[in-house]
């Protein structure tokens, strides 16, 4: 042994111990790892990480599916209330409209998929919970996806948080800014890795666009321009009526720290995204992305506007959607840049206009004034932003390394705030200055009080 060495404290870890201190070296720590050889085997079980996936709807599928797909990553356990439905997906590029989702849909996925890869007839290893307390309670998970309505987001990142177990996230990342904030502290006093499903931080377009506005290629940023997606879902009529609670459905369950509300259809499944108890609608299901793409280009990832105010948002009168119909705010940010948000035709989009140009990027393609910016080259000595070219993957890797990920959760936290001021804003129709250090109105208590919402027992942060 080496005599430096000699007399010092050895620690033996355990295969978990080993996959949470992620990164952390020895010299960190004090004293020497004696890591058992079992960790570093060529297949050894260790090198995988073990996840459990709660939310089986269409974009929970979707991240089971691609982080699946690594070969350190083991699918063990899924969890959703919904057995199995064709009302839970939406329309999208591969067709989720009409599949069955859910957690027995799920659960065969995955057991098909281990399947296949053991070429063997039949494998059994995955479990299917209804309830996320019993997936979070087994010690064998590593890392959990958490991928369901909005208003399960926290309760749910924050018990996984204190169970020590790494977490992706999707957005919008949080119901309310104070449960931002909470999310926040659970991450860092735990020391977990958490990834926000922000996923155009790992778009190598959308990284090219905020590096050419953070070097200064369009001159002073003087405005930043966002789009949120149109409704996609039509509301039934104000004269609505309960309905029965389908077999298989853990409505009760689906409802959770939301208050209580009678069964329709359409205000589950897909459809929460228009119930202002379960979801920020367009504002923050798109906003979320588009608003972080000005956030990250604007270099405010760690703090937020100064003031904001409605400049013409339309909420529903009547019927079972109550989320806006019409996204429109402006907020302004202490450096002076002015960001305006509205609903347009292309879902999710940016638009950074500076003394000398504009940058335009997101689902309406990669714009540049001057054209020739395009094929601008970001110097050695200059800003590059972090890279990442697959938002799970860099979930994973980061989990391994320690490194902060591409989307960690102060950044979710702050880029999901810039929407849910645009929608108080909205709703009490008046300009209201905003404290980012604090995280408060100033001088408005009716608006402080919109911060949080009350969670039906017995849920609680």
């Amino acid at each position: 042994m080496n005599k430096q060495l000699s007399g010092k404290k050895k620690v033996r870890l355990t295969r978990r111990e080993f996959l949470k201190a992620g990164g952390v070296t020895a010299a960190a720590i004090g004293f020497p790892y004696v890591v058992p050889s079992s960790v570093f085997g060529a297949n050894a079980p260790s090198k995988r990480i073990v996840l459990g996936c709660i939310g089986m709807g269409g974009m929970g599928t979707n991240d089971m599916r691609e982080l699946m797909q690594f070969d350190d990553v083991q699918v063990a356990a899924v969890c959703d209330v919904v057995t199995g439905s064709r009302e839970y997906g939406h329309w999208f590029k591969n067709g989720w409209e009409g599949d069955y989702l859910g957690r027995e849909p799920a659960r065969l996925i995955v057991e098909d998929h281990y399947a296949e890869q053991k070429r063997a007839g039949t494998y059994k290893g995955c479990a299917g919970y209804n309830d996320f307390r019993e997936l979070l309670a087994r010690d064998d998970i590593d890392a959990v996806t958490v991928v369901t309505p909005d208003h399960w987001h926290a309760p749910i990142s924050i018990m996984a948080a204190r169970r020590g177990k790494h977490i992706y996230c999707e957005k919008p990342m949080t119901l309310t800014i104070s449960e931002g904030r909470a999310m926040a502290e659970a991450v860092r006093r735990h020391g977990i890795t958490f990834q926000t499903g922000s996923h155009e931080r790992s778009s190598r377009v959308t990284r090219f666009g905020c590096e050419l506005v953070r070097n200064g290629r369009i001159g002073k940023l003087e405005q930043i321009r966002t789009m949120v997606g149109v409704n996609n879902k039509t509301a039934p009529g104000a004269d609505w009526k309960p309905s029965p609670i389908p077999e298989g459905f853990d409505y009760d369950m689906w409802l959770g720290p939301a208050p209580w509300a009678p069964y329709h259809k359409d205000r589950c499944l897909y459809n929460f995204r228009f119930g202002i108890d379960y979801s920020g609608g367009q504002t923050t299901n798109y906003g979320a992305h588009s608003n972080d793409m000005a956030q990250w280009g604007n270099n405010t990832d760690h703090t937020g506007p100064i003031e904001v105010e409605d400049l013409g948002g339309e909420w529903p009168r009547d019927g079972l959607f109550t989320t806006a119909t019409k996204v429109h705010f402006r907020a302004l940010y202490a450096n002076g840049v002015e960001l305006i948000c509205k609903t347009g035709p292309y879902g999710v989009g940016a638009r950074f206009e500076g003394t000398e140009g504009w940058v335009e990027i997101g689902y309406g393609g990669f714009r540049t004034s001057p054209e020739s910016l395009r094929n601008s080259v970001i110097g050695p000595n200059e800003i590059h932003l972090y890279q990442s070219n697959s938002h799970h993957r860099n979930f994973i890797d980061c989990i391994k390394s320690g490194r902060e990920t591409a989307a960690p959760v102060e950044v979710g936290h702050r880029s999901i705030t810039v929407c849910h001021l645009g929608n108080i804003a909205m709703w009490l129709k008046r300009k209201l200055r905003w404290d980012p250090e604090a995280e408060r109105f100033i001088g408005d208590e009716e608006a402080n009080r919109m911060l949080s919402k009350p969670m039906r027992a017995p849920w609680h942060l």
